[in-house]
């Protein structure tokens, strides 16, 4: 893949975060995008996005206000769940509202990246920061009791349990990832908008599932053990999936023609999207691993050490 297409297409991605004067920088255009189809200016102002970013804001913001008065000194707490969510929050948007969104209609690559920051970035960061705890603390005391009830009891509540069982979300992540690269689900996405936003809504919420299940499970941290394993095969079956793509002799999406003007034939940007997918991806997902294994033996040590305490402490006389 000649340097020159790479640096078209790192371009094209940097005016789809929003940083027009990189990519400038590096293609020497006027602003516009050298690619077909795709402008830098080309923000997705999707009504039901919009509203869902505006609904999760405001609640988590009104809660915030309602809990700092109260949690004293778990304020430094709260302000690190703060500023996860804000993470998280941004993320969200800058994969369905920037304009990388309508260059993922142009280019597979982009689509990729689009997909492993709503799954790798987005998604843990929100987890983290236990939006839904803070969020109901934005409506009234008996509001809250009956959603807390309404949402952990009966159907719901058995479901929720069943679905963020470790095993069941690792399952049912990496079904969801499998089954909507398979070509003909790929190219329904590309061809029908609903279905593209089935994908989008499937990815994200089994995302979160997973994180929840790894990150949030009933033990806490000494439950990282588990979790390190889940998102080790995580990362070992995504990048077999990243490698097949890469090394495909055959575009597996024809509804992606590549592009001339960023230099890629439709196999060239399947290549680049597999390897976003098994390099930088999964380096991720190898660094959220180590994070987990380390608060893993943290947790295991304090345990280990209040255990000796409690062993050497002396036994009462009498």
């Amino acid at each position: 893949m000649a340097r020159h297409h790479i640096v078209t297409v790192f371009s094209s991605l940097l005016s789809a975060f929003g940083v027009p004067a990189l990519a400038q920088a590096h293609d020497g255009s006027s602003g516009s995008s050298s690619i077909p189809g795709f402008q830098w200016t080309a923000w997705n102002f999707e009504p039901w996005v919009l509203f869902c970013l505006a609904l999760s804001a405001g609640l988590f913001t009104a809660g915030l206000r309602r809990l700092w008065p109260k949690v004293g000194a778990g304020r430094r707490m709260l302000v690190r769940k703060a500023l996860a969510y804000t993470g998280g929050w941004l993320f969200v948007a800058m994969a369905l509202v920037s304009p990388l969104d309508p260059l993922s209609d142009v280019l597979f690559s982009a689509h990729m990246v689009q997909h492993e920051i709503l799954i790798l970035l987005a998604a843990p960061l929100l987890v983290l920061s236990r939006p839904i705890a803070v969020a109901l603390w934005a409506f009234p005391r008996g509001w809250r009791r009956f959603l807390v009830r309404f949402f952990s009891t009966g159907w719901i509540g058995r479901f929720w349990r069943r679905a963020t069982a470790p095993f069941a979300a690792w399952a049912i992540h990496g079904f969801v990832i499998w089954t909507w690269h398979a070509p003909v689900f790929f190219q329904a996405a590309l061809r029908h908008e609903d279905v593209h936003t089935l994908q989008h809504l499937s990815f994200f919420v089994s995302a979160l599932v997973f994180w929840w299940a790894i990150i949030r499970g009933g033990e806490g941290a000494r439950g990282y053990g588990a979790g390190v394993l889940y998102v080790f095969s995580t990362t070992v079956h995504t990048s077999l999936l990243g490698a097949l793509l890469t090394f495909s002799r055959q575009p597996w999406y024809p509804a992606y023609g590549g592009s001339a003007a960023a230099g890629l034939s439709a196999l060239e940007d399947q290549q680049l999207a597999g390897l976003i997918m098994w390099v930088p991806a999964g380096a991720i997902y190898l660094l959220i691993a180590l994070g987990m294994f380390a608060a893993w033996l943290e947790a295991v040590g304090k345990s280990a050490g209040g255990a000796a305490v409690r062993f050497r402490a002396p036994l009462p006389r009498g």
